[in-house]
């Protein structure tokens, strides 16, 4: 088939340009390849800004973020885990982030190993903040001292809240309060850092 003339004109000055100018792609992997400004690549987790609050595990579409909540010796850690091996790069856990620092993406994208399957994972642990009354999890800390910069002077509202900020300012005490007995709750457990649930009996007993 013969080709139209316009259309010949338009192929050899594609070669030509081929021959003088080289080749479109790039010398990778022989040169390092660098990508565009908003690629997205390899997600990161960025520890002091990360408060822990588990949006980004609750958002992931292919499931590469989970996390756990384990509690030992009276101590509770909230564990991240990142699993690149099956992360579509999509940019929903940056997307939703509430601190907009806590994970972002990269323009990393050369993470091929041939080592152990465990170098394609990344954790992070959050401390959390446990009631004083029945030991249950309410927040990880990073989380409820966010809310309270963001609240500003509404955080005295909340008992909890404002005793907990306190103490991170160093301005309350911070010996232990005496242990309850059989977890029975008073009026003066009222200035205690509890969960929901034990504050409203608190309230209700007092």
């Amino acid at each position: 088939m013969k080709l139209p003339g316009i259309l010949q004109f338009r192929i050899l000055k594609e070669a030509l340009k081929a021959v003088f100018c080289g080749p479109y792609t790039s010398g990778y992997p022989f040169k390092p390849h660098v990508p565009a400004e908003r690629f997205r690549g390899r997600p990161e987790y960025y520890e002091k800004d990360c408060m822990g609050c588990s949006a980004c595990a609750q958002v992931c579409p292919a499931g590469a973020i989970t996390f756990k909540d384990e509690i030992k010796d009276g101590k509770a850690v909230r564990k991240f885990v990142l699993r690149y091996d099956i992360c579509i790069f999509c940019g929903q856990c940056q997307a939703n982030c509430p601190t907009e620092k806590g994970i972002k993406l990269t323009r990393e994208f050369d993470m091929a190993t041939t080592g152990k399957r465990k170098d394609l994972f990344t954790t992070v642990e959050k401390e959390l903040m446990l009631c004083e009354c029945c030991k249950e999890i309410i927040a990880p800390k990073d989380q409820i001292v966010w809310v309270a910069k963001r609240l500003g002077p509404l955080t005295f509202s909340n008992a909890s809240l404002m005793l907990f900020y306190l103490k991170q300012l160093s301005l309350s005490s911070s010996q232990p309060m005496p242990s309850l007995k059989e977890n029975q709750l008073y009026r003066a457990d009222r200035v205690r850092v509890l969960c929901p649930k034990c504050r409203r009996e608190a309230i209700l007993k007092s």
